[in-house]
Parts: C-alpha cells; structure tokens; sequence
C-alpha cells in the first residue's frame, strides 16, 4: 500500500500546488474507456492520476487530469463523450487508450479503423496541432485476466493484436507516440497483485507499471 499513500500525498500537493500557481501547471486530457477511468480502483490509483503524481517527483508539474472516460466504451461512444464534453482546448497533453470494448463486442476492425482515426486526429486537435504532445497507448489483454477464464483466450489475443495493430499504424502515419503496455497485461499470471477485485481490469499497482513505460515520453518531450 506503500506506494498508494506515496501518490495520495502527490496528487494533494499538486492540488495544493494548483490553487497557488494555477498559470504554471501544464493541462492534461486523457481520453478512454474503464481502463483510463480506472474501474475497481480508487481514484488515486488511476494511471493517469498517477503519472501526474510521478511527474511531479520528476519535476513536471500538471494540472490533475481531465478525463473523457466511461466503463464499457467504444470508439463511437467515446467519440459521442467527447461531442457533449466541454472541452477548454488546446491542452498541453492528450493521450487516447480506447478499442478493447470494440474487440469485446465482435465490432469490425475496419470500423474501428476509420473511428480511432477521427479519434486521434481530434487527440492531436485538441493538443493544438502539436503531435509531439500526444500519446496513445496500447490495448490491454483482458484474456489474461481471471475474468476470461472460460474464453478462448488464443483468440482474444489474436484480436487484441490485430486492434493493436491499427493503432500502431496510425500512429506511425500521423508521427504520433505509440506506447505497448499490452506486454504488461500480459504478466498477470506472474503477479496476482496486478489484478483488481473484479478479476477483470488492472490493479493500481499494475497500473503503476503503466506508468513506467509513460513517463521517458514526457521526460523527453518536455522541453520541446
């Protein structure tokens, strides 16, 4: 739990922070389904709560993020969020982790395509055009998962790879940071800890992992 109280005591210095020197903190939406709104964690454990926490002790200071997420979401819904959101654009970072509920749902691959697109390319709008500031990251496996147990998890993961896929090719063709955590998902068998509650979605500790391979982007990234 150690690690839980560590980003609980960031997260309320930056809100201290924030109230004092609003102007100075850099602005971050995140973009998403149950994996982004963290399901079965506490707010604080969400990853996105906790990369801001970590780059806090990194000395990039963020506002705390401003998430269009949503249990369950698909691209479309996702897209129809973010229509009825009101947004205050351009932020000075946008990630987007959204697809797993379209795999789930036995949705086309080619619609997938054509919505993640108009996704990310609203990302790097949002971001006021500059790509270097948008990340996007990789769709878990919740094959892995205790949940899926009675699945066939060798076509889960096919197909997970296949979104993946998409994605990663659509990042490469708009230069847009493409961040694999699949991998991660992939370990829980190893690390019963990274399992939440509901044997489906990851834990707060997996989720810091996540954020491990997310912060090099940002340590790289920003000074540009």
């Amino acid at each position: 739990m150690k690690y839980i109280c560590r980003f609980g005591i960031c997260f309320l210095f930056l809100i201290f922070l924030g109230c004092g020197e609003k102007n100075s903190l850099q602005s971050y939406l995140a973009l998403g389904d149950s994996y982004t709104i963290g399901e079965s964690v506490s707010e604080f454990e969400r990853w996105p709560v906790q990369l801001v926490a970590s780059l806090a002790e990194e000395n990039v200071f963020l506002n705390s993020p401003e998430i269009i997420a949503k249990t369950g979401w698909t691209t479309d819904e996702l897209q129809e969020g973010i229509n009825q959101a009101p947004l205050n654009y351009p932020y000075d970072w946008v990630s987007l982790l959204i697809g797993v509920n379209n795999q789930y749902r036995g949705k086309s691959i080619k619609e997938f395509e054509n919505e993640f697109y108009n996704l990310l390319s609203q990302a790097i709008m949002f971001s006021g055009n500059r790509k270097e500031r948008v990340f996007v990251l990789s769709i878990p496996d919740w094959g892995a998962m205790p949940y899926a147990l009675d699945n066939d998890i060798q076509k889960i993961a096919e197909e997970i790879d296949a979104f993946n896929q998409v994605i990663y090719q659509l990042c490469a063709k708009e230069n847009v940071r493409f961040i694999d955590i699949t991998h991660l998902s992939r370990k829980v068998s190893d690390y019963a800890n990274w399992i939440a509650k509901d044997g489906l979605h990851p834990s707060g500790t997996q989720y810091s992992k996540w954020v491990l391979e997310i912060l090099p982007f940002f340590l790289n990234t920003k000074n540009d």
